[in-house]
């Protein structure tokens, strides 16, 4: 008898623990799928982080095969193949002089890329205790870059206000924003660089029907950020204003954009008011795309995407109010989706550990 009591007891304790064990792994896996990992954006089919860890990426170019090549402020290139999972390191036959706004900014390919490889570049350098803008020509090789030429040089830089963006337009003119390098009264002079969108050749010569006869094709310009091409080849550019009254343009040859003449919805004649601007919130545009017809920008600021219906421009929707932190820039992936950067590691953003990002985002979730 005393042989089977110690059995049965026996038997019970063994029950019990099985079905305690069962309970505790339940609970695990709820707490798995209702906790992602800290510091990381959840993935789906709709949004995806393709690269993390990266020190403020500020532009992102997709090649033909699906690659892409991100720049990072500090004087970085990135190579990253989402499909054979990549991440390579492009070697730079340059120094950097990355302080405040300036650094490695934005980079373009060139229309006939798959010939001549050419890479263009706008970035910020010291010579001589005097720091500059310039924008170069590469050649990529492999995994490195061999430098090929200067095209455009002696841009005034500063701590703030350096434009930077870079891209080919329609035309095959290579277009260039700069800021006011901090000195808002060269922005109205025609024969500074500074405060401009200036417009040039692939080998650096002004584009022959520039409305000044030089490089420059619109001024009065703050610290313009993005640029991009509707479907009637108007060209579309984000700028920042002063704390404020940020602005999305159309730019026209010639035209002169009123810096620091005016902001706002100031007037003054011969100078072009703003299509949108923020009033008194503050968006703080980064890069700009355009897909049917819609006007799409990131947010430094805003933290978020902005939305414009360019058929009937009023106030932009918002995307992604603070999901994703600082938005630098937004480009057009070959199958119609995003891609978006954040810039939370440059000083006015809340990195978390996996900061900076580059993320897919699913184009049904911003044009429907």
């Amino acid at each position: 008898m005393k042989k089977i009591v110690i059995t049965g007891v026996t038997l019970f304790i063994i029950l019990l623990t099985v079905i305690l064990f069962l309970l505790l792994k339940s609970q695990q896996r709820e707490n798995i799928v209702q906790k992602p990992i800290q510091g990381t954006t959840p993935t789906s089919k709709n949004i995806q982080v393709l690269a993390e860890n990266l020190s403020v990426p500020w532009e992102v170019i997709v090649l033909q095969d699906g690659s892409f090549i991100a720049s990072e402020r500090e004087g970085k290139l990135t190579l990253l193949d989402p499909k054979k999972k990549i991440v390579q390191t492009l070697e730079l036959p340059i120094t950097v002089h990355a302080q405040g706004e300036g650094g490695l900014l934005g980079i373009a390919i060139d229309p006939e890329f798959t010939k001549n490889k050419f890479l263009y570049s706008y970035y910020t350098y010291q010579e001589n205790s005097n720091t500059w803008n310039r924008v170069a020509r590469f050649i990529l090789e492999g995994s490195t870059l061999k430098f090929d030429k200067v095209l455009l040089d002696n841009i005034p830089a500063a701590g703030l206000h350096n434009g930077g963006r870079i891209a080919f337009g329609p035309d095959t003119y290579l277009y260039v924003t700069t800021g006011d390098a901090q000195k808002p009264e060269q922005a109205q002079d025609i024969d500074s660089l500074a405060g401009k969108i200036l417009r040039i050749t692939r080998d650096g010569t002004a584009a022959p029907d520039n409305p000044f006869s030089n490089t420059v094709y619109s001024f009065g310009h703050r610290n313009p950020q993005g640029l991009a091409w509707d479907n009637q080849q108007r060209l579309w550019a984000t700028e920042h204003g002063p704390s404020a009254h940020d602005e999305l343009n159309v730019i026209k040859a010639g035209a002169n954009y009123g810096w620091p003449i005016i902001i706002g919805q100031q007037t003054k004649e011969g100078m072009e008011l703003p299509v949108l601007e923020s009033g008194n919130e503050t968006w703080a545009p980064g890069g700009i795309v355009i897909a049917d017809n819609r006007a799409i920008f990131g947010g430094l600021r805003g933290h978020g995407l902005f939305v414009v219906n360019l058929d009937q421009i009023e106030k932009p929707q918002e995307y992604f109010s603070s999901e994703f932190g600082r938005v630098r820039s937004i480009t057009t992936m070959p199958n119609g989706d995003f891609l978006i950067l954040t810039s939370n590691r440059d000083g006015r953003g809340i990195a978390n550990n996996s900061d900076d990002k580059v993320i897919q985002i699913s184009r049904g979730l911003l044009i429907n």
